[in-house]
Protein backbone atom coordinates (compact mmCIF):
# COMPACT_ATOMS: atom_id res chain seq x y z
CA UNK A 1 0.00 0.00 0.00
CA UNK A 2 2.22 3.20 -1.35
CA UNK A 3 1.96 6.08 0.86
CA UNK A 4 0.18 8.57 -2.20
CA UNK A 5 -3.01 6.38 -1.80
CA UNK A 6 -3.52 8.54 1.82
CA UNK A 7 -2.88 12.00 0.50
CA UNK A 8 -5.80 14.16 1.58
CA UNK A 9 -4.01 17.81 1.38
CA UNK A 10 -0.75 16.72 2.56
CA UNK A 11 2.27 13.79 0.74
CA UNK A 12 2.67 11.89 3.90
CA UNK A 13 6.21 10.33 4.28
CA UNK A 14 5.12 7.12 5.67
CA UNK A 15 2.09 5.39 6.68
CA UNK A 16 1.69 3.13 9.87
CA UNK A 17 -1.95 0.96 9.41
CA UNK A 18 -1.67 -0.37 13.02
CA UNK A 19 -1.55 2.94 15.01
CA UNK A 20 -3.64 4.88 12.32
CA UNK A 21 -1.42 7.23 12.16
CA UNK A 22 0.35 9.08 9.14
CA UNK A 23 3.41 11.09 9.35
CA UNK A 24 2.74 14.40 7.75
CA UNK A 25 6.80 15.69 8.28
CA UNK A 26 6.72 16.76 4.64
CA UNK A 27 3.87 18.66 4.50
CA UNK A 28 2.63 20.84 1.17
CA UNK A 29 1.20 23.27 3.30
CA UNK A 30 -2.08 23.02 2.35
CA UNK A 31 -3.73 24.98 5.54
CA UNK A 32 -0.82 23.30 7.41
CA UNK A 33 -1.46 24.75 11.18
CA UNK A 34 2.43 24.68 12.96
CA UNK A 35 2.12 24.27 16.46
CA UNK A 36 4.17 26.64 17.89
CA UNK A 37 2.97 26.12 21.66
CA UNK A 38 3.78 22.12 21.07
CA UNK A 39 7.06 23.06 23.46
CA UNK A 40 5.26 23.93 25.78
CA UNK A 41 4.09 20.77 28.29
CA UNK A 42 0.40 22.34 29.46
CA UNK A 43 -0.98 18.93 31.67
CA UNK A 44 -4.13 21.35 32.09
CA UNK A 45 -4.76 22.18 28.42
CA UNK A 46 -7.94 21.26 26.86
CA UNK A 47 -8.68 18.09 25.00
CA UNK A 48 -11.60 18.51 24.51
CA UNK A 49 -11.61 19.76 20.43
CA UNK A 50 -9.31 18.90 17.81
CA UNK A 51 -9.17 20.02 14.07
CA UNK A 52 -9.34 17.27 11.38
CA UNK A 53 -7.93 17.50 7.78
CA UNK A 54 -9.89 16.08 4.72
CA UNK A 55 -9.17 16.40 1.18
CA UNK A 56 -7.05 19.39 0.09
CA UNK A 57 -8.39 22.72 2.13
CA UNK A 58 -11.56 21.02 4.11
CA UNK A 59 -10.91 20.97 7.71
CA UNK A 60 -13.65 20.73 10.74
CA UNK A 61 -13.78 21.06 14.14
CA UNK A 62 -15.09 18.21 15.78
CA UNK A 63 -15.55 17.11 19.79
CA UNK A 64 -13.55 14.57 21.29
CA UNK A 65 -15.84 13.15 23.26
CA UNK A 66 -14.91 9.99 23.76
CA UNK A 67 -11.23 11.85 25.33
CA UNK A 68 -9.36 9.20 23.48
CA UNK A 69 -5.44 10.23 23.41
CA UNK A 70 -4.99 11.91 19.79
CA UNK A 71 -1.80 13.38 18.22
CA UNK A 72 -1.18 15.06 15.07
CA UNK A 73 -1.29 12.00 12.53
CA UNK A 74 -3.46 9.94 13.78
CA UNK A 75 -6.22 9.07 11.27
CA UNK A 76 -10.11 9.08 12.86
CA UNK A 77 -13.62 8.04 12.27
CA UNK A 78 -15.55 11.15 12.72
CA UNK A 79 -19.27 12.03 12.80
CA UNK A 80 -20.91 12.87 9.23
CA UNK A 81 -24.46 12.92 7.69
CA UNK A 82 -25.18 10.39 6.77
CA UNK A 83 -22.39 7.66 8.23
CA UNK A 84 -19.20 8.25 9.35
CA UNK A 85 -15.85 10.34 7.42
CA UNK A 86 -12.03 9.65 7.68
CA UNK A 87 -9.65 12.30 8.37
CA UNK A 88 -6.45 13.02 9.92
CA UNK A 89 -6.12 15.16 12.94
CA UNK A 90 -3.89 18.49 12.01
CA UNK A 91 -4.35 20.10 15.32
CA UNK A 92 -5.19 19.87 18.94
CA UNK A 93 -4.86 21.42 22.44
CA UNK A 94 -4.90 25.18 22.53
CA UNK A 95 -4.18 25.81 18.80
CA UNK A 96 -7.16 23.59 17.88
CA UNK A 97 -8.90 26.31 20.22
CA UNK A 98 -7.27 29.32 18.57
CA UNK A 99 -8.17 27.55 14.51
CA UNK A 100 -12.58 27.62 16.50
CA UNK A 101 -11.49 31.20 16.60
CA UNK A 102 -10.32 31.80 13.60
CA UNK A 103 -13.60 29.20 11.60
CA UNK A 104 -15.94 31.59 13.67
CA UNK A 105 -17.27 28.34 15.75
CA UNK A 106 -19.25 29.61 18.64
CA UNK A 107 -18.47 27.24 22.08
CA UNK A 108 -22.93 27.03 21.76
CA UNK A 109 -22.75 25.79 18.12
CA UNK A 110 -23.16 22.53 17.64
CA UNK A 111 -19.64 20.56 16.65
CA UNK A 112 -19.77 17.18 15.15
CA UNK A 113 -18.32 14.20 17.09
CA UNK A 114 -15.01 11.65 17.53
CA UNK A 115 -15.85 8.20 16.91
CA UNK A 116 -12.59 6.46 17.25
CA UNK A 117 -9.17 5.86 15.57
CA UNK A 118 -9.81 4.16 12.27
CA UNK A 119 -9.41 0.60 12.24
CA UNK A 120 -7.50 -1.56 9.63
CA UNK A 121 -11.34 -2.17 7.98
CA UNK A 122 -12.11 2.14 7.61
CA UNK A 123 -8.66 2.70 5.88
CA UNK A 124 -9.25 -0.48 3.24
CA UNK A 125 -12.90 0.89 2.49
CA UNK A 126 -10.81 5.06 2.57
CA UNK A 127 -8.09 3.49 0.43
CA UNK A 128 -11.02 2.14 -1.88
CA UNK A 129 -12.87 5.58 -1.82
CA UNK A 130 -9.88 7.80 -2.60
CA UNK A 131 -8.93 5.27 -5.91
CA UNK A 132 -12.56 5.90 -7.33
CA UNK A 133 -12.70 9.67 -6.82
CA UNK A 134 -10.57 10.37 -10.49
CA UNK A 135 -12.45 7.82 -12.79
CA UNK A 136 -15.74 9.40 -10.84
CA UNK A 137 -14.68 12.58 -11.86
CA UNK A 138 -13.80 12.11 -15.33
CA UNK A 139 -17.13 10.45 -16.09
CA UNK A 140 -18.81 12.51 -14.15
CA UNK A 141 -18.02 15.38 -16.70
CA UNK A 142 -18.62 13.20 -19.53
CA UNK A 143 -21.88 13.13 -18.93
CA UNK A 144 -21.83 17.13 -18.03
CA UNK A 145 -20.44 17.51 -21.94
CA UNK A 146 -23.31 14.98 -23.20
CA UNK A 147 -26.14 17.02 -21.31
CA UNK A 148 -24.65 20.47 -22.70
CA UNK A 149 -24.31 22.13 -19.33
CA UNK A 150 -22.31 24.69 -18.57
CA UNK A 151 -20.61 23.82 -15.52
CA UNK A 152 -17.17 22.74 -14.61
CA UNK A 153 -16.45 19.73 -12.23
CA UNK A 154 -12.92 20.60 -10.06
CA UNK A 155 -12.91 18.01 -7.86
CA UNK A 156 -14.43 14.87 -6.28
CA UNK A 157 -14.30 13.62 -2.46
CA UNK A 158 -15.51 9.80 -1.22
CA UNK A 159 -16.57 9.93 2.34
CA UNK A 160 -14.42 6.97 4.11
CA UNK A 161 -16.98 4.95 3.96
CA UNK A 162 -17.96 4.89 0.54
CA UNK A 163 -21.80 6.15 0.79
CA UNK A 164 -21.56 9.92 -0.10
CA UNK A 165 -19.50 11.80 -2.55
CA UNK A 166 -18.86 15.46 -2.71
CA UNK A 167 -19.08 17.33 -6.32
CA UNK A 168 -17.30 20.35 -6.42
CA UNK A 169 -17.89 22.38 -9.29
CA UNK A 170 -17.70 25.94 -11.25
CA UNK A 171 -20.66 27.89 -12.89
CA UNK A 172 -21.28 31.01 -14.15
CA UNK A 173 -24.73 31.06 -14.39
CA UNK A 174 -27.68 28.91 -12.75
CA UNK A 175 -27.36 25.48 -13.52
CA UNK A 176 -30.34 22.98 -13.53
CA UNK A 177 -28.37 19.65 -13.40
CA UNK A 178 -30.80 17.16 -11.53
CA UNK A 179 -31.07 14.99 -14.74
CA UNK A 180 -27.29 15.20 -13.93
CA UNK A 181 -27.70 13.77 -10.48
CA UNK A 182 -30.09 10.98 -11.52
CA UNK A 183 -27.56 9.64 -14.09
CA UNK A 184 -24.76 9.80 -11.41
CA UNK A 185 -27.18 8.25 -9.20
CA UNK A 186 -27.71 5.36 -11.34
CA UNK A 187 -24.51 5.20 -12.32
CA UNK A 188 -22.57 4.89 -9.44
CA UNK A 189 -24.56 3.57 -6.89
CA UNK A 190 -23.73 6.60 -3.94
CA UNK A 191 -25.50 9.57 -2.23
CA UNK A 192 -24.39 12.79 -4.36
CA UNK A 193 -23.43 16.17 -3.19
CA UNK A 194 -23.03 18.85 -5.21
CA UNK A 195 -20.83 22.15 -3.69
CA UNK A 196 -20.70 25.22 -5.84
CA UNK A 197 -17.07 27.08 -5.31
CA UNK A 198 -15.83 30.28 -6.78
CA UNK A 199 -12.55 30.44 -8.81
CA UNK A 200 -10.30 31.36 -6.32
CA UNK A 201 -11.72 27.78 -3.99
CA UNK A 202 -10.83 25.76 -6.93
CA UNK A 203 -6.84 27.46 -7.11
CA UNK A 204 -7.16 27.08 -3.14
CA UNK A 205 -7.79 22.82 -3.61
CA UNK A 206 -5.65 22.54 -6.53
CA UNK A 207 -2.42 24.58 -5.22
CA UNK A 208 0.43 26.20 -6.90
CA UNK A 209 3.15 28.52 -7.19
CA UNK A 210 2.59 31.62 -7.32
CA UNK A 211 5.09 34.96 -9.34
CA UNK A 212 6.91 35.45 -6.08
CA UNK A 213 8.39 32.15 -5.98
CA UNK A 214 5.69 30.74 -2.70
CA UNK A 215 2.87 28.72 -2.88
CA UNK A 216 -0.69 30.21 -3.08
CA UNK A 217 -1.95 32.28 -0.42
CA UNK A 218 -5.39 31.04 -0.72
CA UNK A 219 -3.69 26.98 -0.03
CA UNK A 220 -1.43 28.43 2.55
CA UNK A 221 -3.14 30.23 4.93
CA UNK A 222 -6.33 31.79 3.84
CA UNK A 223 -9.85 30.75 4.94
CA UNK A 224 -11.78 33.32 3.97
CA UNK A 225 -11.94 35.33 0.77
CA UNK A 226 -12.10 39.40 0.43
CA UNK A 227 -13.12 41.08 -2.86
CA UNK A 228 -10.43 42.44 -4.75
CA UNK A 229 -11.09 45.28 -7.23
CA UNK A 230 -9.02 47.11 -9.56
CA UNK A 231 -8.95 50.76 -7.13
CA UNK A 232 -6.69 48.65 -4.72
CA UNK A 233 -4.66 48.80 -7.45
CA UNK A 234 -4.69 52.14 -8.89
CA UNK A 235 -4.12 53.52 -5.33
CA UNK A 236 -0.95 51.55 -4.73
CA UNK A 237 0.26 53.42 -8.42
CA UNK A 238 0.47 49.87 -10.47
CA UNK A 239 0.21 49.07 -13.84
CA UNK A 240 -3.41 48.31 -15.01
CA UNK A 241 -2.50 45.31 -16.84
CA UNK A 242 -4.98 42.28 -16.43
CA UNK A 243 -2.04 39.72 -17.06
CA UNK A 244 0.14 41.24 -14.21
CA UNK A 245 -2.68 41.69 -11.55
CA UNK A 246 -4.34 38.56 -12.70
CA UNK A 247 -3.56 34.91 -10.25
CA UNK A 248 -3.69 31.34 -11.30
CA UNK A 249 -7.77 31.67 -10.59
CA UNK A 250 -7.83 34.28 -13.34
CA UNK A 251 -9.24 37.32 -10.56
CA UNK A 252 -7.48 39.63 -9.57
CA UNK A 253 -4.46 38.69 -6.63
CA UNK A 254 -5.55 38.61 -3.21
CA UNK A 255 -2.22 40.20 -2.25
CA UNK A 256 -3.66 43.64 -3.53
CA UNK A 257 -5.39 44.11 -0.19
CA UNK A 258 -2.63 43.30 2.25
CA UNK A 259 -1.01 46.71 2.10
CA UNK A 260 -3.54 48.64 0.64
CA UNK A 261 -4.13 50.40 4.16
CA UNK A 262 -0.60 51.32 4.50
CA UNK A 263 -0.92 53.69 1.10
CA UNK A 264 -4.02 55.07 2.08
CA UNK A 265 -2.77 56.40 5.08
CA UNK A 266 0.25 57.35 3.03
CA UNK A 267 -1.80 58.96 0.74
CA UNK A 268 -3.53 61.42 3.16
CA UNK A 269 -1.07 63.95 2.75
CA UNK A 270 -1.50 64.19 -1.11
CA UNK A 271 -4.37 66.52 -2.68
CA UNK A 272 -7.46 65.04 -3.41
CA UNK A 273 -8.23 66.66 -6.80
CA UNK A 274 -5.09 66.75 -8.97
CA UNK A 275 -5.16 69.81 -11.50
CA UNK A 276 -2.70 70.93 -14.07
CA UNK A 277 -0.14 73.39 -12.57
CA UNK A 278 0.54 76.66 -14.16
CA UNK A 279 4.03 78.18 -14.17
CA UNK A 280 5.59 81.18 -16.30
CA UNK A 281 7.39 78.27 -17.51
CA UNK A 282 3.99 76.55 -18.78
CA UNK A 283 1.59 73.93 -17.64
CA UNK A 284 2.78 71.46 -16.03
CA UNK A 285 0.84 67.60 -16.54
CA UNK A 286 0.37 65.65 -13.21
CA UNK A 287 2.53 61.63 -14.36
CA UNK A 288 2.40 60.01 -11.08
CA UNK A 289 3.33 59.75 -7.58
CA UNK A 290 5.67 58.08 -5.03
CA UNK A 291 3.49 57.55 -2.24
CA UNK A 292 6.60 56.96 0.61
CA UNK A 293 9.12 59.86 -0.49
CA UNK A 294 5.97 62.41 -0.66
CA UNK A 295 7.23 63.48 -4.85
CA UNK A 296 4.40 64.12 -7.10
CA UNK A 297 6.02 63.82 -10.48
CA UNK A 298 5.19 66.55 -13.42
CA UNK A 299 6.03 66.60 -17.38
CA UNK A 300 6.36 70.28 -18.71
CA UNK A 301 8.02 71.76 -21.84
CA UNK A 302 11.53 73.61 -20.94
CA UNK A 303 12.94 74.57 -24.79
CA UNK A 304 9.86 72.80 -26.57
CA UNK A 305 11.65 69.63 -24.78
CA UNK A 306 9.12 67.66 -22.78
CA UNK A 307 11.18 67.20 -19.68
CA UNK A 308 9.65 65.31 -16.47
CA UNK A 309 10.31 66.91 -12.86
CA UNK A 310 9.34 65.83 -9.16
CA UNK A 311 8.33 68.27 -6.99
CA UNK A 312 7.31 67.96 -3.02
CA UNK A 313 3.56 67.49 -1.46
CA UNK A 314 4.40 71.01 0.06
CA UNK A 315 5.40 72.86 -2.61
CA UNK A 316 2.40 71.48 -5.13
CA UNK A 317 -0.17 72.77 -2.30
CA UNK A 318 1.51 76.03 -2.23
CA UNK A 319 1.46 76.07 -6.15
CA UNK A 320 -1.73 75.15 -6.47
CA UNK A 321 -3.12 78.01 -3.80
CA UNK A 322 -0.94 80.22 -6.08
CA UNK A 323 -3.02 79.68 -8.48
CA UNK A 324 -6.49 79.78 -7.48
CA UNK A 325 -5.15 83.70 -6.65
CA UNK A 326 -4.45 83.83 -10.14
CA UNK A 327 -0.41 84.26 -9.80
CA UNK A 328 1.91 81.69 -11.77
CA UNK A 329 5.38 80.88 -9.81
CA UNK A 330 8.53 81.03 -12.31
CA UNK A 331 11.44 79.06 -12.15
CA UNK A 332 9.71 75.97 -9.74
CA UNK A 333 11.47 72.92 -11.92
CA UNK A 334 14.75 74.44 -12.35
CA UNK A 335 15.31 74.89 -8.08
CA UNK A 336 12.77 71.69 -7.30
CA UNK A 337 14.66 69.06 -9.28
CA UNK A 338 15.14 66.52 -6.86
CA UNK A 339 11.82 67.11 -4.35
CA UNK A 340 14.22 70.36 -2.43
CA UNK A 341 16.98 67.24 -1.81
CA UNK A 342 20.62 67.85 -2.76
CA UNK A 343 21.25 66.72 -6.35
CA UNK A 344 24.17 63.58 -5.88
CA UNK A 345 25.47 62.43 -9.03
CA UNK A 346 25.72 58.54 -9.86
CA UNK A 347 30.01 58.94 -9.44
CA UNK A 348 29.77 60.50 -6.30
CA UNK A 349 27.87 58.19 -4.92
CA UNK A 350 30.13 55.94 -5.92
CA UNK A 351 33.21 57.07 -5.10
CA UNK A 352 31.54 57.86 -1.79
CA UNK A 353 31.28 54.54 -0.66
CA UNK A 354 34.09 52.85 -2.68
CA UNK A 355 34.65 49.26 -2.71
CA UNK A 356 38.97 49.58 -2.24
CA UNK A 357 38.31 52.91 0.27
CA UNK A 358 39.52 50.30 2.96
CA UNK A 359 42.95 48.62 0.73
CA UNK A 360 46.24 50.76 1.53
CA UNK A 361 48.28 52.38 -1.25
CA UNK A 362 51.44 51.50 -1.26
CA UNK A 363 53.70 54.80 -1.92
CA UNK A 364 56.05 55.05 -5.28
CA UNK A 365 59.23 55.30 -2.92
CA UNK A 366 58.58 51.92 -1.30
CA UNK A 367 58.01 50.12 -4.97
CA UNK A 368 61.02 51.58 -6.65
CA UNK A 369 62.98 50.36 -3.19
CA UNK A 370 61.63 46.88 -3.99
CA UNK A 371 62.06 47.36 -7.61
CA UNK A 372 65.86 48.15 -7.02
CA UNK A 373 66.45 45.47 -4.54
CA UNK A 374 64.84 42.76 -6.74
CA UNK A 375 67.56 44.08 -9.62
CA UNK A 376 70.08 43.25 -7.22
CA UNK A 377 69.60 39.70 -6.90
CA UNK A 378 68.82 38.91 -10.27
CA UNK A 379 72.51 40.60 -10.97
CA UNK A 380 74.02 38.45 -8.13
CA UNK A 381 72.73 35.55 -9.50
CA UNK A 382 73.76 35.67 -12.51
CA UNK A 383 77.54 36.33 -11.85
CA UNK A 384 77.64 33.32 -9.92
CA UNK A 385 76.44 31.79 -12.79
Amino acid sequence: MTDREFERGCVPSCVDENSSNINIHQCCNKLNVYDWLGDINDPLGQKKYVEVRFKNTRKGIYENASDLQLQVGDVVAVESSPGHDIGIISATGRIAMYQMQRYKTGKDAEVKKVYRKARPTDLQKWQEAISMEVPVMLRTREIARMLKLTMKIGDVEFQGDKTKAIFYYIAEERVDFRELIKKMAEEFRIRIEMKQIGARQEAGRIGGIGPCGRELCCTTWMADFVSVSTNSARLQELSLNPQKLAGQCSKLKCCLNYELSIYLDARRMFPENIVTLKTKQGDAYHIKNDIFKGLMYYEIRINDIPVIRALHVDKVKEIMDLNKKGIFPDNVFESEKTGGRANISFKEELNSDSLTRFDTASSPSKNKKRKKHRNKNRNQSNEKE
